[in-house]
């Protein structure tokens, strides 16, 4: 008989096979597993779920518990068909709740002073890499871990395109950019293979090592730099990230389009598709998710349909 750890594995292997990077779902159920392992289980409870899920330490959160039982919900419905002992935490046990956090919009004074604190880093190689990291993702709203997987055929610096495979959803798309950035990363590949006589990887951006840049390790680096610029998270807010560039630029080009009068809805599309999003869900929600473009959205219906004349 199947351990439940052979199980979860099996089930990892089956969901990634589909296309699914499952990184934090992956961690999370093998985590379960752990729990599981450490009270002599092999069964799935829901009783030892619902504790596994509330047991963090570091958050008393109910949306990191609701999320973290989602995960062993997913896996225990596929391992129901193999194990019948195996229960389904009910649907109204920690019920999910979504919860999507404000993002921090930098202003393009915070970016341009981000960019200058690299100079601060060494040797060159590593300024001029995190220098580039930064206006890439700030003029084309790229996710980091996009930006870390280019390969070096991946930028077509005489058509201007990039092609992005390395996405979140295991697609690929291709980005088309300014001729201004386009003069950067030119500059910076040739920068780049004149300061790394030993590169190890097909990377467009590379470490001083000459290894691809490790995403989970931007934060290191970056954390200092926002120090440098003197950009403070706002209060009772989480530290801004290198993420929410990625947020900015779609904020950004938003309030552009609404500022030159353009007729918004119909190309909420094209952004979708520039920035990755598989459900246009997603781009809809920043003309909610931020003041200003609230108050442009609402502007724009009083103007089409005259200011509301109150409760009737």
């Amino acid at each position: 008989m199947s351990t439940i750890r052979e199980r979860a594995e099996e089930y990892l292997a089956m969901r990634r096979a589909l296309g699914f990077s499952l990184t934090t779902f992956g961690r999370r159920l093998m985590s379960f597993v752990g729990y599981l392992e450490a009270r002599g289980s092999n069964v799935l409870a829901t009783e030892l779920a619902v504790s596994w899920a509330t047991e963090t330490p570091r958050s008393t959160d109910e949306v990191t518990w609701s999320r973290r039982l989602m995960v062993v919900r997913s896996f225990a419905r596929h391992l129901q068909a193999l194990d019948p002992a195996t229960e389904i935490p009910p649907e109204d046990i920690l019920p999910h709740h979504y919860r999507r956090v404000t993002p921090y919009l930098y202003t393009s004074t915070e970016i341009s002073a981000l960019m200058n604190a690299t100079d601060g880093l060494r040797p060159p190689l590593r300024a001029l890499t995190y220098r580039t990291l930064i206006g890439l993702l700030a003029t084309t709203g790229m996710r980091t871990g996009e930006a870390c997987g280019l390969d070096r055929p991946d930028v077509d610096l005489d058509d201007g395109i990039l092609t992005i495979r390395a996405t979140k959803y295991q697609k690929y798309r291709r980005v088309p950019v300014h001729p201004s950035t386009v003069a950067v990363l030119r500059d910076y590949a040739a920068a780049r293979d004149r300061l790394c006589r030993s590169v190890n990887t097909p990377a467009f951006l590379v470490s001083t090592r000459g290894t691809r840049l490790d995403r989970g390790n931007l934060k290191y680096t970056f954390h200092p730099l926002l120090e440098a610029a003197n950009i403070r998270p706002l209060p009772g807010r989480r530290r801004p990230r290198l993420h929410d560039l990625r947020h900015t630029f779609a904020v950004s080009t938003l309030l552009d389009w609404y500022r030159d009068g353009e007729d918004v809805q119909p190309r909420l599309p094209l952004l979708s598709t520039y920035l990755g999003h598989v459900d246009p869900k997603a781009t809809y929600w920043y003309l909610t998710g931020t003041p200003e473009l609230l108050a442009r959205v609402s502007a724009r219906l009083d103007a089409a349909f005259g200011e509301p004349s109150g409760p009737s």
